[in-house]
């Protein structure tokens, strides 16, 4: 009996319960102490993450360099005071001598020495040169269209015109060409009637002219030429 009571287990001092129990208050207590302490709050501090908070910050505006202070121009020197001229004491006045009239001397001339007055000798009269003879008188030819060679038609009569009775006579001024041709015609003298005056104005302008000359030499010239409208029956 002895020997089986050796190998019997022992109870535990303590039951399942108590210890669970002891445990827990154990657990408070050392959380209280914690939070006395300051460990718990300091171990929250380093579990919790920081939430970084950042701002944009302006840069400062560059600061503009100051201007150096610009040297005042050089004011012109003083002009010296003038030097004062000493006054020089006043000079007596010289006493003037009395002048004692001498007697008058008349002197002779002789007659020798007078020279007779000469009389201005009598300038000879520019010699004017004769006048130029005068420039001959140019001789102008005026331009002609009754030459026989030129064979010039004579101006139509415009139907209409004829039928209406229109009749007059038109004056245009022609500038001929060396060469006889006419250049251009001016309205000097209308006949009243403007068909008359155009077929006028085809006539002067499709006839050939002798040129007009200035001393032989043929040169551009103007002259009228009259077409006389008339109905004869």
């Amino acid at each position: 009996m002895s020997t089986l009571s050796t190998f019997m287990p022992a109870k535990p001092l303590l039951s399942r319960n108590v210890t669970i129990a002891l445990s827990v208050v154990l657990l408070h207590v050392g959380l209280i102490w914690a939070l006395q302490s300051g460990l718990l709050i300091r171990a929250a501090e380093i579990l919790i993450p920081v939430e970084l908070l950042s701002q944009w910050v302006e840069p400062p505006a560059p600061m503009q360099p100051k201007r150096p202070p610009q040297p005042e121009p050089p004011k012109p020197p003083a002009k010296p005071p003038a030097p004062i001229q000493p006054t020089a004491p006043p000079v007596p006045a010289p006493v003037q001598p009395l002048a004692i009239a001498a007697p008058a001397v008349q002197a002779t001339v002789p007659l020798a020495a007078v020279a007779a007055p000469t009389t201005p000798s009598k300038s000879a009269a520019p010699v004017q040169a004769p006048p130029a003879p005068p420039a001959p008188a140019a001789v102008v030819q005026q331009p002609s269209s009754s030459a026989d060679y030129l064979q010039n038609p004579k101006p139509p009569y415009p139907s209409l015109s004829a039928r209406l009775g229109e009749a007059g006579k038109t004056v245009y001024k022609v500038w001929i060409g060396v060469d006889g041709k006419p250049q251009r015609a001016e309205l000097v003298s209308s006949s009243g009637f403007p068909r008359l005056d155009k077929a006028a104005y085809d006539t002067v302008m499709s006839w050939r002219y002798v040129p007009g000359k200035r001393n032989g030499v043929a040169e551009v010239m103007a002259f009228n030429v009259p077409i006389h409208w008339e109905l004869r029956n």
